[in-house]
């Protein structure tokens, strides 16, 4: 009885050790992406970051404080064409649209402790989606957002799920015509999966990681019956909804 036992413990360990020595011998690239997953707190390097950008991060060590350092940042409008800037970018251009300032919001509370989780909202084709950076607080979700208007802006963590995130934008996620169009959400994304040269220090548009979030598995925030009863937000609501923090510059 003893000897089947001990024949079983030994069964059991050395799958383990195989994969142990696996992951020994990956390849150098491969190797610092999986220690990169496993990496509570970013570090300068970990990331590609100066010492300098490193510290501006390291800064904004609270969600309200990194809300407050991209509301200032000015809006991108994209007068040269459309971009995703990377976290790098955003920080020397001084510009950023919802993506760019998601990742840049990511890439902060990754510097200080928590996991860069980002979450895709899309929406109706008339409309366009919003990338919004994920934190959680004794167990309740809130969003770190950056927009131009006053709607789809920061939410304290006082949701119990991300369905319940999600459709605390649904009444002001709406179109120029005042339609409402906010229609599914992504489950929370941890950018952790994606190489810091792709989203963070990159000189180019990250265009990758935009169409990875775009392509993650969405969930309906309503039914088709519902969206047929939806109301257009009324006159006074679309008025106010024109006030933005950031006017496109005139040319």
């Amino acid at each position: 009885m003893v000897e089947r036992q001990a024949r079983r413990t030994i069964a059991v360990k050395r799958p383990g050790r195989r994969n142990a020595k696996k992951a020994g011998n990956l390849p150098p690239d491969l190797a610092r992406r999986v220690r990169l997953r496993m990496r509570r707190q970013a570090r300068a390097h970990d990331l590609g970051l100066t010492p300098r950008e490193h510290a501006l991060l390291r800064r904004l060590d609270t969600p309200a404080r990194i809300q407050a350092f991209i509301n200032a940042i000015p809006t991108n409008h994209e007068i040269g064409g459309e971009t995703v800037l990377s976290v790098r970018e955003v920080l020397r251009q001084r510009r950023a649209h919802c993506i760019e300032g998601a990742m840049l919001a990511a890439a902060a509370l990754w510097v200080n402790g928590d996991p860069p989780l980002v979450m895709h909202l899309d929406c109706d084709e008339s409309d366009y989606p919003h990338v919004i950076a994920l934190f959680r607080r004794s167990g309740f979700w809130g969003a770190i957002s950056k927009t131009n208007g006053a709607p789809l802006r920061y939410r304290d963590p006082i949701y119990r799920t991300l369905r319940e995130l999600a459709l605390s934008y649904f009444h002001e996620y709406s179109n120029k015509r005042g339609h409402k169009t906010l229609r599914s959400y992504s489950a929370s994304f941890d950018l952790r999966r994606i190489d810091p040269a792709e989203w963070v220090t990159s000189a180019k548009s990250c265009w990758k990681t935009h169409d990875r979030l775009a392509e993650l598995r969405h969930f309906a925030l309503i039914s088709p019956r519902q969206e047929r009863l939806l109301v257009k937000r009324d006159r006074f609501e679309r008025k106010a909804s024109k006030m933005v923090e950031h006017p496109r510059p005139e040319s």
